[in-house]
């Protein structure tokens, strides 16, 4: 049987809903299971040889929040957010040679699955900038005592949003080329 493309399927339907939520619900809290979920399905990533070159750090004290919002240019939602998780990549887990920057991939498709459970869980987030930007990581490092090998990639802001977002629909069929350009 072939498969026809539908909206209406679980997967396709939360990939589509998708956008990215900067304000969030003060009132609501992530429980220790919905964050457990996410953390998990951020770990079921692909990742080069299967390195999982990846730790997470993750920020729910209120001032280390407001800290990581006042050090980071894009990351002022972190502030009112219940939760935010830093994926930081671990040096010792990354390959060699030239597939030493694979672990920006891996990371990536990590913090891919993190902002897709986040919807299909019902809360919201927006992927924030860190790595390969110096003056973001060394604050971000220090406020976080990050040991020496862990470089922080990005901070996630997570939390139910305040309210209903339309996703953009980013289908642009002028973007596809078949066996060839």
């Amino acid at each position: 049987m072939t498969p026809t493309f539908t909206t209406e399927n679980k997967v396709i339907k939360d990939i589509l809903g998708r956008t990215s939520i900067r304000e969030y619900d003060p009132e609501r809290k992530v429980h220790p299971e919905v964050l457990e979920a996410i953390l998990r399905s951020a770990m079921a990533a692909p990742s080069a040889v299967n390195k999982q070159p990846w730790s997470f750090v993750v920020v729910d004290d209120p001032d280390i929040l407001a800290k990581l919002a006042a050090a980071l240019p894009y990351a002022h939602m972190a502030a009112h957010a219940p939760l935010a998780i830093v994926v930081c990549g671990d040096r010792s887990r990354f390959l060699e040679g030239t597939d030493s920057t694979l672990w920006v991939q891996d990371l990536s498709a990590a913090s891919e699955n993190i902002l897709l459970a986040a919807e299909a869980l019902g809360l919201g987030g927006v992927w924030t900038c860190i790595y390969p930007h110096a003056e973001r990581e060394d604050p971000v490092s220090a406020i976080l005592g990050l040991p020496d090998g862990i470089i922080p990639f990005n901070l996630i802001p997570l939390g139910y949003p305040t309210r209903a977002h339309k996703p953009k629909d980013k289908w642009d069929s002028s973007k596809i080329h078949r066996n060839k350009w």
